[in-house]
This record gives structure tokens, sequence and C-alpha cells, in this order.
């Protein structure tokens, strides 16, 4: 604590300069480090040649395209993978799948798509909701390890809340438990 000494021997606190210097331990205390890719956007080829994996963490969601602006192409048949019960895991089978996907992908260079996160109704809505956005991230990162651009895939998770089988049995969960790859257009 600061202590001036007046003239007439009494002692004030000096509380402008008591602000200043907390005003200080706060901002460095609250500033946040700041880090950029080296050549700020990622291409189909970003990642060629690299020897270390890609993780969700090496994508840029800022650069991922809006929903808002597309619609989903229909015509478009990309297959859907499927996961085990609480998991986002992608079987070696789902991964024979993306690779065909890809293949398509590659020869479309200008089609976007979005992966959408599906779960059976099994948990609360708020683990599903998360769940689904694990899957959906999951497949992003494995089509970026493959050569598609961040910036082709948008994710979405849907939880539970649409179904591709309404019953309730394993049978219909093992359906729900999903990630489907759509295209969309403007």
């Amino acid at each position: 604590m600061l202590i001036l000494k007046l003239k007439n021997g009494g002692y004030m606190k000096n509380l402008s300069v008591i602000m200043l210097l907390a005003l200080c331990l706060c901002i460095g205390a609250c500033a946040k480090k700041q880090t950029t890719n080296q050549n700020g956007t990622l291409g189909d080829d970003a990642f060629a040649g690299q020897g270390e994996p890609i993780t969700i963490d090496d994508i840029k969601f800022s650069d991922e395209p809006s929903l808002r602006e597309y619609t989903v192409d229909k015509r478009t048949s990309l297959v859907t993978i499927y996961f085990d019960f609480d998991s986002n895991s992608i079987s070696e089978t789902a991964k024979e799948i993306l690779k065909e996907n890809t293949k398509y992908l590659k020869d479309n260079p200008d089609l976007k798509i979005v992966v959408e996160g599906h779960c059976d109704e099994r948990g609360t809505s708020e683990y599903n909701l998360a769940l689904g956005q694990r899957r959906a991230l999951k497949v992003k990162e494995y089509y970026v390890q493959l050569g598609i651009a961040p910036a082709r895939i948008a994710t979405i998770s849907y939880g539970e809340e649409k179904p591709e089988d309404k019953k309730s049995n394993e049978s219909a969960w093992a359906k729900n438990r999903r990630a489907e790859t759509k295209a969309i257009v403007k």
C-alpha cells in the first residue's frame, strides 16, 4: 500500500496511484497469448509431406463455410459412417468410406461440405450434442488428413434431434450413431 506523508504530518492514501497499479496488474493478468499459423491459411496441400498427424487443434474454425448461406445438395451422394456406443473413434470400415468420399471431393474441388454429427437417444440432450460435435470434428479432422482443405468443411451437431430410425432398440440406436457428409450449395 502506498502512503504519502503530508507537510502537516498526517498520512493519506494516494488512490490514483493505487488505482493505476491495480489496473496495470489486471491488464497484465488478463492478457492472452495469441498464436497464428505461419502462412495464415491452410490449403489442400498444407499438410502434404508433413510427418505429424493433423489434429482438430490445427484447424481454424473461423474458415468454415457458413451454413446460413448454403443449402444441402441432395443430388450428391456421400456415404454416411457409423460409430460405436458413446464413441467418436472412426473404425477401419468408416475410414475406407471416408477415403471414397475424399476421392469424390478431390474430383470436385469447388464443392463444400457439412459433416453432421448424430447420436442415439440415450444420454442427456447436452451430452448428445457434445458427442455429436466430437464425431463431426473427428470426421473433419480425418478429411483434412486426407488432403481436403478445412475451409471446405463445416460441422454441426444434431445430437439426438434427427434420428435415422425412431425406434428405441439396439438396431435403431446403431443407425442413429452416425456422421453424415453432405454437399452444400449457395
